[in-house]
């Protein structure tokens, strides 16, 4: 699985992407993750990437030519390399507050994908061409607004890296229920237990201490919570 992310911050992404999983899902060629630079796909000496909007308004908007230069270049290099991708599996993912809510039936469908180039926008928005024209799909990961769209991107790459074979132990993936979009989760605990919290002894409940499996998993079913779809 190969993620493609284009940004005019490439160094937003080296902490987070460094660490744990997905630092492992790379080591072990599972995934391979590339950033790119927009200001390269430029062709002034000032690397232009954004300007104002026809019609006016507030704010700057990126431009739809370096955007375009990237992703063909992207899409070049990797025919080059002799990738056996094919375009039906790629996607081309614009991040924008307008786009198609991201959820989980989502990831798993991308995770099937060889390649996922995720374009981060910034700034007031990004030439309406780029949505309507070069990326295949148009995403938000909710129904707030963000200063731009590197955190989706990491938020993208991370739900589905989990996802790619090998990653996550299928055994942890298969605890992880949905129905009907929403995520299911049952309370966890661990050692030791019993502790003082604010004056009062907190024990972890009896029965998940039992050992008897069937009644833990009644009483996980029972305590389960659903997150909002």
């Amino acid at each position: 699985m190969r993620f493609d992310i284009i940004t005019i911050f490439p160094n937003i992404f080296s902490s987070y992407l460094g660490e744990g999983i997905i630092k492992r899902a790379q080591a072990k060629k599972l995934v391979k993750i590339n950033i790119h630079n927009l200001r390269d796909y430029t062709k002034d000496k000032r690397k232009t990437v954004d300007d104002r909007p026809y019609g006016g308004g507030f704010g700057m908007v990126l431009m739809v030519e370096p955007i375009y230069q990237a992703v063909k270049d992207i899409k070049k290099r990797l025919r080059v390399k002799g990738s056996k991708s094919a375009s039906g599996r790629r996607k081309v993912i614009l991040l924008s507050a307008k786009g198609k809510r991201f959820n989980q039936s989502m990831a798993q469908r991308f995770s099937k994908l060889d390649q996922l180039i995720l374009i981060c926008g910034r700034y007031e928005g990004i030439d309406e061409r780029v949505a309507k024209y070069i990326a295949d799909e148009e995403i938000s990961v909710g129904d707030y607004i963000l200063t731009g769209g590197e955190l989706p991107a990491m938020n993208i790459v991370d739900t589905v890296t989990r996802l790619v074979s090998g990653v996550i132990a299928k055994g942890s993936l298969k605890e992880e229920s949905f129905s009907q979009e929403k995520y299911i989760e049952y309370p966890h605990y661990t050692r030791p237990e019993s502790v003082k919290i604010n004056g009062r002894k907190r024990k972890v409940p009896k029965i998940i201490l039992s050992g008897n499996h069937q009644k833990i998993e009644k009483w996980q079913e029972k305590h389960s919570k659903r997150s909002r779809s």
